[in-house]
């Protein structure tokens, strides 16, 4: 069975190499790799740490384009490489513009979609924006669902999706995090690495923030930024902050964080030393999607600074918070957690609901079931919506 893989942000590739190596490993497949480049220089961090070569690289990502032309230069550059390829299948994660234009462009060629991290919703279609939307379109395409929950699996079948078509795996990106955080403590530049942010904060919390959602750069990033210097206020705390490359979040947070005394803005981290960071921090505030899944793996309380989240799962669990871009509100339930030992150790001690670190391996008998391949112990692994 060949498949092709097709990938393009940073994200995908940290949720795909564990499935991707797990179909190497099995000479039942024939694995293909083609990466967009939608994130060029954060996605190669990942291919390198990963060991993942793509076989097709499209770099197709230019300053300043909008989301019109992104897709329509994916659509038409796909379609060269199903082409060439010539795949029995083409696999897609998530909710990016690359994921959804590599499904339109298969399905245009009536070849199957493998959908990873299906079924997320968040119930409107402008946020997260333009993910939403393209979930839906992948699927209505995909023919077969990875859901990473009981909860994303329900939400396709209000779909009226085919059950027999819908998996619960789990989420791959545990794979991935346990996988490279086991790796993390033998990698010497790591430790190097982090000695600069990390030396002056022995005895303080760190927490660790991220921000670069689209629905966020009309003011929310600003809110955002108000926050954190107000936090940045305790001695008690060092702020450590990644910053995304896009300008419409670089220019902000320079300017009103560059001279902070207790906010240390770091440049784009390679995925291992993230992952160490993220084992050291105290608490996150992100609106990121995957950290949400991320942090409660490791035990560290999450606040959402989204309005809405298609991961429902964590604030229900009690391991995450919506706190939206509220800066009264961001700063309050930091400050609770930051100034509750109960509250901060029940965040912390929740269960994790995202997955057990073998989606990938899910996944490869799922696919191997489809092609008539599984046995029966491998069968047994495999389980249906309901």
């Amino acid at each position: 069975m060949r498949i092709l893989v097709v990938f393009g942000t940073r994200p995908e590739a940290i949720k795909l190499f564990p499935v991707i190596h797990t179909l190497q490993a099995d000479p039942i497949f024939d694995v293909k790799v083609c990466v967009t480049a939608q994130h060029r220089q954060m996605l190669d961090q990942v291919l390198d740490i990963a060991g993942v070569s793509p076989d097709y690289d499209l770099d197709l990502m230019k300053p300043n384009q909008n989301l019109t032309d992104v897709t329509a230069k994916i659509i038409g550059q796909i379609g060269t490489v199903i082409d060439d390829c010539v795949p029995d299948r083409v696999m897609v994660q998530g909710d990016t513009t690359t994921a959804m234009a590599a499904a339109l462009s298969a399905f245009y060629r009536k070849i199957p979609v493998d959908h990873v991290e299906a079924g997320l919703r968040s119930g409107n279609i402008h946020a997260p924006w333009p993910e939403e939307l393209n979930r839906r379109v992948i699927g209505t395409i995909a023919s077969l669902h990875f859901a990473p929950t009981e909860r994303a699996a329900e939400a396709l079948l209000r779909e009226n999706l085919p059950p027999e078509r819908i998996f619960v795996t789990g989420n791959t990106v545990i794979d991935a995090l346990l996988a490279t955080e086991a790796r993390t403590e033998k990698i010497a530049w790591i430790h190097d690495a982090l000695h600069g942010p990390l030396e002056p904060s022995e005895k303080r919390r760190i927490i660790l923030v991220t921000t670069h959602r689209r629905e966020n750069f009309d003011g929310g990033i600003q809110r955002i930024v108000s926050a954190l210097e107000r936090l940045a206020q305790r001695e008690d705390c060092l702020i450590l902050f990644p910053v995304h490359p896009n300008p419409n979040v670089q220019e902000p947070v320079r300017a009103a964080l560059s001279r902070q005394c207790n906010i240390r803005l770091l440049p784009p981290l390679e995925y291992a030393l993230f992952v160490r960071l993220l084992s050291r921090c105290d608490l996150v505030l992100t609106d990121s999607g995957g950290i949400q899944e991320e942090a409660p793996a490791l035990g560290k309380p999450v606040l959402v600074m989204r309005e809405t989240t298609e991961r429902p799962e964590g604030v229900d669990a009690g391991t995450a918070i919506l706190v939206g871009t509220d800066r009264e509100r961001i700063f309050r339930e930091a400050t609770h957690l930051l100034d509750d030992p109960a509250h901060y150790d029940r965040m912390s001690r929740a269960h994790n609901p995202f997955g057990d670190g073998r989606a990938s391996l899910r996944i490869c008998n799922i696919l191997k079931s489809e092609a008539g391949f599984a046995n029966s112990g491998e069968k047994e692994t495999l389980r249906h919506a309901s």
